[in-house]
């Protein structure tokens, strides 16, 4: 019986679907979203900005504020709730430090912009190959 789902989200519809996916397949388990900030990107504006902040953690709240809110918005058209949490750092790798805690990770299969694809890499294809739990991919 699943009890744990982790929910990696971005802003892509991809991963909307995911997280309603999750809420619809697991009603009674305990849902976590993790939105990662700081990821590279062509410019390294975010990184960049992270990398400059006094409080590093306060910082990558407010870059993922906005992701977190819509994440509950959706919760709450299923009459649900929600933990939020952020990672910060490349999104494989923080997404994989976490899975471990969780019985299964729902996530969409890509998520972003073109440039920031290929730059990233296929975050999905490494959590689906690396984690030590199950995932359920989205499209």
């Amino acid at each position: 019986m699943i009890e744990s789902v982790l929910v990696p989200l971005d802003e892509s519809e991809m991963a909307s679907r995911a997280l309603r996916h999750a809420l619809e397949s697991y009603p009674d388990a305990s849902v976590t979203v993790l939105h990662v900030v700081g990821e590279p990107s062509s410019m390294m504006g975010q990184a960049t900005g992270l990398a400059l902040a006094d409080d590093l953690e306060a910082e990558a709240e407010k870059y993922a504020a906005d992701t977190l809110d819509k994440a509950r918005e959706i919760a709450a058209e299923y009459d649900q709730e929600i933990e939020t949490t952020v990672g910060i750092g490349h999104p494989a790798r923080a997404i994989l430090n976490r899975a471990g805690d969780f019985d299964i990770v729902v996530m969409g299969t890509h998520g972003g912009s073109f440039s920031d694809r290929l730059l990233v890499g296929n975050v999905a294809e490494r959590v689906f190959r690396r984690s030590p739990v199950p995932v359920t991919l989205i499209r």
